[in-house]
């Protein structure tokens, strides 16, 4: 049996209101985790843990004009 991984959906917002679960820094994304729950991080962190968070995450939502590394990841 083959599983197949399917890539986060990505939204794009405005801007977002929270900070980061790493450092407090002004956010840039929030993760929606398969799982249940959330996460949220600056654009540090959420660069950094990309390849790991694109595992993890149902969605994931951007501020506006932010690059996050996990958008171009290979499922």
């Amino acid at each position: 049996m083959m599983t197949t991984m399917l890539s986060p959906e990505i939204v794009t917002v405005p801007s977002l209101v929270d900070r980061c679960d790493s450092c407090n820094a002004a956010a840039k994304a929030e993760i929606a985790l398969s799982s249940g729950g959330s996460l949220v991080f600056c654009g540090h962190h959420a660069n950094k843990h990309a390849d790991r968070l694109v595992l993890l995450a149902s969605k994931v939502t951007v501020e506006d004009g932010f690059e996050w590394a996990g958008q171009s990841h290979p499922a």
